[in-house]
């Protein structure tokens, strides 16, 4: 069957029923599309298609490449070149056929099993954290307003499936070079997971100060900074490394080793990140600067202990 590439109504099937690829199925489902099966091995994966595909058969990956005209890949990372070159060498991908994964990591180099059978092959990467949940069907759509971007790879005679698939869920599309998409997936982790687990120590000092809602007393401070470093980029940047207060940050330094040490190696990995940064830009002078670097490289030092303690 040779479809055209605006076509609405395609026949999907979805192989990985994970947190992403249920919620992508459903939403392409409100938009128009028949959802004709879906493969999900884990008893979570089996629950998401119940919840947010009801009616949808669950059955075997052959099977479900089989029975559809796009066919939705969204496996993890590791997994897509296998699960693409099992059902290339199956016979259940097809000449004609659309065949899209989901990795950020990704382009369609990891695809060539399914087009060397003669399949048109779409990269369709949403940069949106997933619950796997109906909240995620808003989410999609109203993301700061625009719509969820995601990092598109096609050739240019599956650019306007691919785009129109986008507008059906509601997102914005942003068209990555083949070569760039480890980049471009780099840079979405070490905003996104990474912050994470910034967040998460940055509460972790808070409660061992004896901070009753550390949530609560970082959310207006974050939701600032974030707006702010998005809008403005490095001048957003304030505190004491940006004003070359030395002594407080080896007040810091002194407070997270006795306190909470497990969070002391990324404030100095970071601390030297922000300081480079605002040198560069001429906020710290360079003799503040070089203050602050050995205050920075004293906290990576071990600690000895008193020269009066026998050692065992």
């Amino acid at each position: 069957m040779t479809l055209h590439p605006r076509a609405t109504g395609l026949r999907v099937g979805v192989v990985g029923a994970g947190r992403v690829g249920a919620v992508l199925a459903a939403a392409l489902r409100a938009a128009g599309h028949e959802i004709v099966a879906a493969a999900g091995e884990s008893d979570a994966s089996r629950t998401r298609i119940a919840d947010l595909l009801p009616g949808v058969p669950t059955l075997k990956p052959t099977a479900v490449a089989r029975t559809c005209d796009l066919l939705l890949l969204t496996v993890p990372d590791d997994m897509l070149r296998n699960v693409v070159t099992t059902l290339s060498d199956a016979g259940a991908i097809r000449p004609g056929q659309y065949v899209v994964h989901t990795s950020g990591r990704h382009g369609l180099e990891v695809l060539q099993p399914a087009a060397a059978v003669g399949a048109r092959v779409v990269a369709m990467h949403p940069a949106m954290t997933f619950t796997g949940t109906a909240i995620d069907l808003e989410r999609l759509s109203a993301e700061f307003g625009g719509g969820c971007v995601f990092g598109l790879t096609a050739g240019d005679a599956e650019r306007p499936l691919a785009e129109s698939l986008v507008a059906d869920l509601g997102g914005t599309p942003m068209w990555v070079p083949e070569e760039m998409r480890t980049l471009y997936h780099a840079g979405l982790a070490h905003g996104a997971n990474h912050l994470v687990t910034l967040v998460t120590q940055a509460m972790e000092m808070l409660a061992a100060a004896g901070a009753d809602d550390p949530a609560g007393t970082l959310r207006p401070l974050l939701t600032a900074a974030l707006d702010n470093a998005l809008e403005h980029g490095d001048a957003a940047l304030t505190g004491p490394i940006v004003r070359g207060d030395v002594n407080t940050v080896r007040a810091h330094l002194a407070d997270i080793r006795a306190n909470a040490p497990q969070t002391l190696t990324s404030y100095v990995a970071l601390a030297r990140n922000t300081l480079d940064r605002a040198v560069t830009d001429g906020r710290v002078l360079p003799i503040r600067a070089a203050a602050i670097l050995r205050a920075l490289d004293a906290a990576e030092r071990p600690v000895r202990a008193p020269s009066h303690v026998r050692r065992p």
